[in-house]
């Protein structure tokens, strides 16, 4: 079973804010899947869902957006682990979050790696033992100096923003399918060599 984890804060405040847009990558590629997230579990909302395979097999997927506030995420994982039958996090965990190191829109897929700072991540790995789990970055871009970085990331995305916002996630959830279905590394010479070619 692959485990898609989609990183964000609960509640209406945060939902349209930059550090939620992991949570709404994965709340996408559910609805694009057919995966109800309802269920309440892992400190979360959660759904499982089959999607197609390259070889004709389906794959069994979980998706997880934790409900535990984002410097916590790693416990609503760490639960999900205990109960799923997803046990080796470099195999079977996907993780989906914002990353203010990159350009708006661009995405980064990595199988490992540190936390770069990130709350959630770094919850992540210090619940798991390990940062040896694929992750799909996405670039929501610096603050202006005169913004600290804390009180930017909960910002909302800007008008601008907002109005490319939609193709950009779409382009995401299509970087998870190629994770699940093709593989790590394939997904990586597609879309990071991608963005490479926009520079």
């Amino acid at each position: 079973m692959k485990l898609v984890v989609g990183l964000g804060n609960p509640g209406r405040r945060y939902a349209a804010s930059r550090h939620n847009v992991g949570l709404r990558i994965v709340e996408r590629f559910a609805r694009s899947h057919g995966v109800d997230l309802s269920e309440d579990r892992f400190d979360g909302r959660f759904g499982r869902g089959r999607i197609g395979g390259g070889d004709g097999e389906e794959i069994d997927v979980g998706c997880l957006l934790p409900e535990t506030f984002m410097n916590r995420s790693g416990e609503a994982v760490a639960i999900a682990l205990r109960y799923l039958p997803a046990g080796d996090p470099s195999e079977d965990v996907i993780v989906a979050y914002d990353d203010v190191d990159l350009p708006f829109g661009r995405l980064r897929i990595r199988p490992s790696g540190r936390s770069g700072g990130h709350r959630g991540l770094e919850s992540i790995i210090q619940c798991l033992g390990t940062h040896r789990f694929p992750r799909l970055r996405f670039g929501i871009d610096r603050a202006a100096d005169v913004v600290e970085t804390a009180e930017y990331v909960l910002q909302d995305f800007s008008e601008q923003e907002d109005r490319e916002l939609d193709t950009h996630i779409d382009n995401a959830v299509a970087a998870l399918d190629a994770m699940i279905v093709e593989g790590v590394t394939p997904a990586m010479n597609r879309y990071n060599r991608q963005d490479s070619a926009e520079d």
